[in-house]
C-alpha cells in the first residue's frame, strides 16, 4: 500500500483536537490550521499533500445537528473529484453520531472519510491529537494500485478504525474513547498500519 500523490482534504467542524492551551491564561484557543506543516511537522513526512476547510463558525460537538451534517456532506461532495480522501476533525461527544449520520447520508463512496478528534487539545503535552490526526491522514491516503484502500466513512481513535455507524463512545476520561461492540475493527495502527 502506498500514499504517493494522494490529496486529502481536512474537514474542520471542532472540537478538542483543534483547541491550543494558552498557558498562561489556561484559556483554550482555536489552533491554526493554515500553518499546519508549522505546528506539526511530522506531516511533511507523508507522502500525500494536505489541504483544510475549516467551518466559519467552530461547533461543540454537543451543538452538532442535521444542518451541520449536511454541511460536512456538501463540503465532501463539493471536492469529492479533488480528493483522494477526507478527513473530518469532530469533537468526540458526538462524533459517532455524525459518523453514523454521514455513512448513511454518502451512499456508494469510492473513496474514505475519515472522522477522528481527540479527547486533549492538540497543543497539550499528553495529547492524543497529533497521532489521530497524523494516522486518519495516512490512512485517507492509503492507495492499492492507484485506488483508495478504504471506500467507506470510518471513525478513527487511540489506534483503532472503525466502521464510522458501528461505533460508541463508551469513555469520556480514557484516550481508548470509542468501540465498536458489534463490528471488528478495520485497521490497527501499531508499529505497522495493519489494515483488515
Amino acid at each position: 500500500m502506498e500514499t504517493n500523490n494522494s490529496k486529502v482534504l481536512l474537514i474542520y467542524t471542532g472540537g478538542t483536537i483543534g483547541m491550543i492551551k494558552d498557558y498562561q491564561t489556561g484559556a483554550l484557543r482555536a489552533f491554526e490550521f493554515d500553518n499546519l506543516y508549522k505546528r506539526i511537522p511530522e506531516l511533511s513526512h507523508l507522502d500525500c499533500e494536505i489541504s483544510v476547510h475549516s467551518f466559519e463558525k467552530v461547533i461543540d460537538s454537543s451543538d452538532m445537528n442535521i444542518s451541520h451534517w449536511e454541511r460536512i456532506a456538501q463540503s465532501i461532495e463539493e471536492n469529492y473529484q479533488e480528493y483522494d480522501g477526507f478527513v473530518v476533525l469532530h469533537g468526540s461527544d458526538t462524533m459517532g453520531y455524525s459518523a453514523s449520520a454521514l455513512s448513511f447520508m454518502l451512499e456508494n463512496l469510492s473513496k474514505p472519510v475519515i472522522f477522528t478528534g481527540s479527547q486533549l487539545p492538540i497543543g497539550d503535552l499528553r495529547t492524543d491529537a497529533r497521532e489521530n490526526l497524523i494516522t486518519s491522514i495516512r490512512l485517507a491516503s492509503l492507495k492499492e494500485n492507484e485506488q483508495p484502500v478504504i471506500k467507506e466513512v470510518c471513525l478513527y481513535f487511540e489506534y483503532k478504525l472503525y466502521r464510522g455507524n458501528r461505533t460508541t463512545k463508551i469513555d469520556a476520561e480514557n484516550f481508548q474513547a470509542f468501540d465498536s461492540p458489534n463490528y471488528p475493527t478495520l485497521a490497527e495502527s501499531g508499529v505497522h498500519l495493519k489494515v483488515h
